[in-house]
């Protein structure tokens, strides 16, 4: 009986060049239409793995971890400064979805820069800023502002320890004027010292020392001027029902160290100008 032999079915050539264009694995280089160039690894044809991205237009390099076509986990971006000739880093740490998301460093200058965490390429959570002019934040970020608790040092020595809302110091704090050898503790709106006491610091150490100590008070009850003196500045600094919310974060509680200072040489103050830093 004879055997008819049928050949074999032969898939169409758009099946088998689209298998060839799938890219897995790690591929030497792989150029895109506008001229930028990726080397590393592949997966399901997306960036997936280890892998550098080299970007025409700007020079921009990329080096690191790579998830389905986007940059996600830990990766450093540098960029080229045609005046040294080299390529310069902006940021080194750990990305997510495309976006700086977690503990990373970025670079804005020779001399200043910006070490701490990060939630969708804005400073946010505890970092440390170093501003080219000598200042030092330390403290809570959001929205890629100081907000919270911080800690800010002038290059003078001067120091700044309190509250911040928007990247301005606002509610309780107490500023060190280490230079005169006074410490100043009250409530802040908006970068201006609305109100709170002054007190002899460190002045016989420090490098410039007011001509004279400050007086004792003789205030009656400088506790009740002082209480007064916070409501009023409380009050006035209230949203009224008309306008916008200033914040998303509420007023902190006025510390027992402005309550009631206890000090027999101070001098109440309700400040109508800024505390000179």
């Amino acid at each position: 009986m004879p055997i008819s032999k049928c050949p074999p079915k032969s898939q169409p050539p758009w099946k088998e060049w689209d298998q060839k264009a799938q890219k897995n694995g790690l591929r030497h280089q792989v150029h895109a239409v506008n001229g930028d160039r990726y080397v590393g690894e592949w997966k399901d044809n997306m960036k997936h793995g280890k892998g550098t991205q080299i970007w025409k237009k700007k020079g921009t390099i990329y080096e690191g971890d790579w998830k389905f076509g986007k940059r996600d986990g830990y990766g450093t971006l540098s960029r080229p400064d045609k005046e040294k000739g080299k390529y310069r880093k902006v940021y080194s740490g750990w990305w997510k979805g495309d976006k700086k998301s977690g503990y990373g460093i970025q670079f804005y200058g020779p001399n200043e820069y910006y070490e701490g965490e990060w939630c969708s390429d804005q400073r946010c959570g505890w970092g440390r800023m170093y501003y080219s002019n000598g200042d030092i934040y330390e403290g809570q970020w959001w929205n890629d502002k100081p907000d919270g608790e911080g800690m800010q040092r002038l290059k003078n020595g001067n120091r700044y320890e309190g509250y911040w809302q928007g990247g301005l110091k606002n509610g309780p704090g107490r500023f060190f004027h280490l230079d005169h050898g006074q410490l100043f503790e009250g409530f802040w709106v908006d970068n201006i010292a609305k109100c709170g006491t002054m007190t002899d610091f460190g002045r016989d150490e420090a490098p410039e020392p007011t001509q004279f100590p400050i007086p004792q008070v003789e205030v009656v009850d400088p506790d009740g001027v002082l209480e007064e003196a916070l409501a009023m500045v409380k009050k006035k600094d209230e949203p009224s029902e008309a306008g916008t919310k200033r914040s998303r974060r509420t007023r902190r509680p006025i510390p027992e160290t402005l309550r009631a200072s206890g000090e027999n040489q101070v001098r109440i103050i309700q400040l109508l100008k800024p505390v000179e830093e």
